[in-house]
């Protein structure tokens, strides 16, 4: 990041970053909103930082550090002892899709900008983990938990009264829409809509805008599917409006617009079971409850954290590291394994991260599963629930047929992402940056996300 005396940018200057997650170079022939929208501009190459997931890309996007400093190695940890563990997290478990900011180990760009100059203002929608943080104006899923099971619709935001002023405009934030069997264009709308209200109301000189409904169809149907193509020309449809709301938001305040494609999804032809693995290589024990088999973290010899094409290992005995790489070494689909010593090219070497790394070849994905007769599956695997899995499951994209069930078919998921062009993911580094600002070009080769904080404080701020 720069360094030196700042001074402030021209008064009511502002800078829009959009989060793109599977956006492509050649999704753009598709996105007639987006491309005028920098037809005065650049586009180019991005090659996204290992692991190429939602959180890590989100960290590198908002502090401009890698997963070895931020912290944030992966959509989830395992809080084991021995290592940092935020407040409200707890030892010994499993965490998926940790809300709070304090997780990330790394000053975030708006706190860099307020270092700079006061008036340099931001509003933080729906990037991952954001719960905390101290932008201005922040919103973010946070669904009530009720003591029966149920889940009542409502957002973090940040003065805790926006939320009521936007659902007064909106309604609620459709958040079956956002992630799900019915994951639909809406929940990207509705953020879209709300960033517009938000700048009426709550003006701010920084926008992070995560819209998320490219990731939909591609990890479904396949990146090169007709429903991934209709996904591109939704999506830019609430672009030109988000666009248009903002113009009207900014009163004629010249806005500078920076758009990352957070990685690319690619084809695969199937999954590929890690814990089942350790399981019959004697590494990974189950409790049985009530006829279903539960995984205790803290009680596995060994269990695999997966996350799309990465997976974390971790050993309650690092000792055996070579073993229970030796055992994985059977199984096809895994393309590398790296214990604690090789983690740091990868930009692993963090205390959070699993003894042992390992990513999976281009065309397959790791599935989280344990058990081997499905009738054994806790109940949780059959339904929507991205907090007691102790992975990512893009099969909860799916319903079973005739129910309300998560199918345990992991064959259905036809894209996946995670690799870079470092972790051999050849196709996976197709992404693009977009900056409607000509002078505000990376130099060198394909851009980094860790590069667009400095575009934010350049753009608005003069560093002499």
């Amino acid at each position: 990041m720069s360094d030196g005396p700042v001074q402030p940018g021209p008064i009511g200057k502002r800078c829009v970053v959009l989060s793109i997650p599977g956006l492509r170079e050649r999704d753009l022939a598709g996105m007639p909103r987006l491309t005028s929208l920098m037809k005065a501009g650049v586009t180019v190459p991005l090659e996204p930082d290992f692991p190429a997931v939602t959180c890590p890309v989100h960290a590198a996007l908002t502090t401009g550090a890698a997963a070895s400093e931020h912290g944030i190695t992966a959509n989830g940890f395992y809080w084991r002892d021995g290592t940092d563990v935020p407040e409200r997290s707890k030892p010994g478990t499993v965490e998926l899709w940790t809300a709070w900011d304090a997780a990330v180990q790394s000053p975030r760009v708006w706190d860099r900008l307020k270092d700079a100059d006061e008036s340099l203002t931001s509003a933080v929608w729906f990037p991952m983990p954001a719960k905390g943080a101290t932008a201005e104006t922040i919103c973010t899923p946070a669904p009530i938990h009720n003591p029966d099971g149920s889940e009542s619709l409502w957002c973090y935001t940040k003065p805790t009264e926006l939320y009521g002023e936007l659902m007064g405009e909106l309604g609620h934030f459709p958040l079956m829409n956002f992630w799900g069997p019915l994951s639909a264009v809406k929940s990207s709308q509705w953020i879209a809509d709300s960033a517009v209200l938000a700048q009426r109301t709550h003006p701010t000189r920084f926008a992070f805008i995560y819209l998320p409904h490219l990731d939909y169809g591609a990890q479904k149907f396949g990146p090169d599917s007709p429903e991934h193509d209709k996904a591109v020309g939704e999506l830019d449809e609430v672009i030109g409006s988000l666009a248009a709301g903002l113009k009207e938001a900014f009163a004629g305040d010249e806005a500078t617009w920076i758009v990352a494609g957070e990685y690319a999804i690619t084809p695969v032809s199937g999954p590929v079971f890690l814990n089942t693995a350790l399981r019959d290589a004697g590494f990974l024990t189950v409790e049985e409850r009530d006829g279903h088999e539960y995984l205790n973290p803290a009680t596995a010899g060994a269990f695999a954290l997966c996350d799309h094409q990465l997976a974390h290992i971790y050993l309650d005995d690092p000792s055996q590291s070579a073993r229970v790489m030796a055992a994985l070494s059977q199984i096809d689909g895994i393309q590398s394994m790296s214990a604690k010593e090789g983690r740091g090219p990868m930009g692993m070497d963090h205390p959070r991260a699993g003894d042992i790394v390992v990513t999976a070849d281009p065309d397959r994905w790791f599935a989280y599963y344990w058990w081997t007769d499905e009738a054994k599956a806790p109940p949780f695997a059959r339904t929507v629930d991205i907090h007691r899995k102790p992975g990512y499951d893009p099969v909860e994209m799916f319903l079973k047929p005739g129910t309300r069930e998560t199918p345990l078919d992991a064959s259905l998921v036809k894209g996946s992402h995670g690799l870079t062009r470092k972790t051999g993911g050849g196709a996976a580094t197709d992404t693009v940056l977009l900056i409607s600002d000509p002078d505000l070009r990376p130099a060198g080769g394909p851009a980094r996300h860790a590069e667009i904080p400095d575009l934010v404080f350049r753009c608005l701020t003069d560093v002499s």
